[in-house]
């Protein structure tokens, strides 16, 4: 088994499909959106590949170090930006390609009118620590 994340972007869809910013959905179309995946995750954890997910705000603040005894830099991230997280799953599956098949799946998430959003998801694999071989 191997661990991969699942990240969902403001970014959405391609534009010629179903990309409507959620705030222009009805209450409806963003309950049933978060009804789908509410029953993506409830699904996978009956399978035991579902670790954890969360929906993320767009407001935030990137920090960085400033050198010793100054206060940390922040800025942004500015509202613009196609690539703002907006949620994360972690997936514990036995393949790469099965949780490519599982994006796809999270990819058709139902957006304005119900119809599958075809938005990208991103999948990164954690990365694991390198083998040793004691003798």
């Amino acid at each position: 088994m191997a661990k991969y994340l699942l990240l969902k972007h403001y970014r959405g869809a391609p534009a010629a499909l179903n990309d409507a910013p959620m705030d222009q959905w009805t209450p409806e179309e963003i309950s049933a959106h978060m009804q789908y995946m509410q029953d993506f995750a409830d699904r996978l954890t009956e399978t035991g590949e579902y670790v954890d997910g969360q929906a993320v705000s767009p407001e935030g603040t990137f920090v960085r170090y400033d050198g010793e005894g100054r206060p940390p830099v922040t800025d942004g991230p500015f509202a613009e930006t196609k690539d703002l997280i907006a949620g994360w799953m972690v997936l514990d599956v036995d393949s790469y390609d099965h949780a490519l098949e599982l994006a796809g799946e999270l990819s058709a998430a139902p957006g304005r009118a119900g119809k599958p959003i075809y938005e990208w998801i991103e999948v990164r694999p954690f990365l694991t620590p390198p083998l040793t071989v004691t003798e």
